[in-house]
């Protein structure tokens, strides 16, 4: 049976205490004591078994202790440490060699046990540090024996320091008393702990969540919008995210999709995202377009299919006038029809067109249908200013409705960028009259640097530009055909011309700028 015996040092005088020196019976029981050390060590070695550690005051504790990482434990404890399993690290190897490190880690001594008096102290020594390692707040663990320098612990060749900060996982065990250390999360949310109540609970759906993009900033958002999103287990959110992709919500729009709204990592697909999906799907959206109107209006999944998304539409229908067979059409170009008040702003606008410009309740669906968006208009900054602006240019309420009926996004394009060049080049350069504009609308959503521009200064250049007013209608075939109608030259040719074009107005511009 091994034999376990304990260094009693505080039994054992001091070599330079006045009292041991003067006193020769002293001497001789230091010469007794130390000889029964000696016996005691050899009888020690010759066991098999090596005690790696001392106590002064050892308390047995149970048997058959374990630390967390699976190890089992010595039955002797300090009174430090006593009852704490986290403060055991001590594992048994008695050929193991010890390697001390100084404060830099570099390894200045390497040796075989000790058998000196010199031991005895270090064994001391020992004691002493692993009684504080609490207060120290770092040591060293691996394979082998146990040394101390500096209130360091190492064992054996490998060298690592254990910080409280640091976490450790059982599972990534090599072998007796190495584990491998995994990268503190902890740490990689430091802002995030610093702005909310930060849940270590939480960090697997913050690590899943940062492959899309979402970083410190946003959680922050999304605590402050809804807290419990981010108590979510992270497998049930990516199971949810995953549905979305695969019904075509692409990966750069999940984040946008997170961030406006949360609440969708709550959402079972089951219960939740199928059944919204397919209410999509009923109304004539094809598949292709089904995850544009998800990333438009994330949302719509908060609001229930019976209660709410089907009155909606009935309401489109019965009460709006919009046909059946365009609703698929009118949800693809605005997905936020489906969640919006739809009675007060469809009864708002109908109201303003139909006794502001006369407007029949046929060409109001007709704006509806082919430009929805314009249910979500400011009347005061929005349809006001441009209906405006049509009549300072010497339009009548009736060529407006023309216009309206025909091109409804006129109500959302800018007067300074948009409306107001356009119909100066209209009028100085291509030599037209504003009524033009009632049979040919589409000239207000073109381009003017792209397409008015270019082609009118294009056939100046060949010598083929119509004398008199500019005919609008060259403006409207794409560029092939119009090189083929109207220029009789091949679409190169158009296409460097306007490069070069395009090249001289930006310099004239960098020039002002100047």
């Amino acid at each position: 049976m091994a034999a376990f015996y304990l260094y009693t040092f505080n039994l054992i005088p001091h070599s330079h205490s006045p009292s041991a020196s003067s006193n020769p019976d002293s001497l001789s029981n230091l010469n007794s004591i130390s000889a029964k050390i000696d016996k005691r060590r050899s009888s020690c070695r010759t066991s098999g078994f090596t005690v790696l550690s001392t106590h002064s005051n050892p308390r047995i504790l149970k048997s058959n202790r374990r630390s967390r990482y699976g190890q089992v434990l010595s039955p002797y404890d300090t009174d430090d440490n006593a009852g704490d399993e986290d403060g055991d690290w001590f594992f048994d190897d008695e050929d193991s060699e010890t390697e001390e490190f100084d404060a830099d880690r570099k390894k200045f001594n390497s040796q075989k046990g000790n058998d000196t008096r010199q031991g005895s102290r270090r064994q001391l020594e020992e004691d002493q540090s692993i009684r504080s390692l609490k207060s120290e707040g770092s040591f060293n663990i691996s394979k082998g024996e146990l040394d101390v320098k500096n209130g360091k612990n190492t064992i054996g060749s490998s060298y690592h320091t254990f910080n409280k900060s640091e976490d450790y996982d059982s599972s990534e065990m090599h072998g007796i008393g190495k584990l491998k250390p995994r990268k503190s999360t902890e740490n990689k949310y430091c802002r995030l702990s610093e702005e909310i109540d930060l849940d270590e609970k939480w960090f697997p759906l913050l690590d899943y969540l940062s492959t899309f993009g979402l970083k410190e900033s946003h959680f922050i958002q999304m605590y402050e919008r809804h807290m419990p999103s981010l108590q979510i287990n992270a497998c049930s959110a990516q199971e949810r995210l995953e549905y979305l992709s695969s019904v075509g919500v692409k990966h750069r729009d999940i984040k946008r999709i997170i961030l406006r709204q949360p609440q969708i990592l709550e959402y079972t697909v089951e219960n939740n995202l199928k059944s919204h999906v397919a209410f999509l799907v009923g109304l004539g959206i094809p598949d292709s377009r089904i995850g544009h109107v998800i990333a438009a209006a994330p949302s719509l999944f908060s609001y229930s299919v019976e209660n709410s998304l089907k009155p909606t539409v009935r309401y489109l229908i019965e009460e709006v006038g919009i046909k059946k067979n365009d609703l698929g059409k009118v949800v693809q170009l605005s997905p936020q029809i489906l969640v919006q008040r739809i009675d007060n702003s469809w009864n708002t606008r109908y109201s303003f067109l139909s006794r502001e410009l006369g407007a029949p309740r046929d060409s109001i669906v007709k704006m509806v249908t082919k430009h929805p968006q314009l249910l979500h208009y400011s009347i005061e900054d929005g349809f006001l200013p441009r209906i405006n602006f049509l009549r300072s240019i010497g339009m009548r309420n009736s060529d407006i409705l023309k216009v309206l009926t025909n091109l409804t996004q006129v109500l959302s394009l800018s007067l300074e960028d948009n409306l107001k060049p356009k119909y100066m080049y209209l009028v100085n350069e291509l030599r037209n009259e504003v009524h033009s504009l009632t049979k040919y609308p589409m000239y207000l959503s073109l381009s003017l640097d792209q397409r008015i521009r270019p082609r009118h200064r294009f056939l100046v250049y060949l010598k083929k530009a119509p004398k008199g007013p500019f005919p609008l209608s060259s403006f409207v075939p794409t560029d092939e055909c119009f090189c083929q109608q109207w220029a009789g030259t091949s679409l190169d040719s158009y296409l460097a011309f306007r490069q070069r074009l395009l090249l001289k107005d930006f310099a004239k511009k960098y020039e002002k700028r100047r």
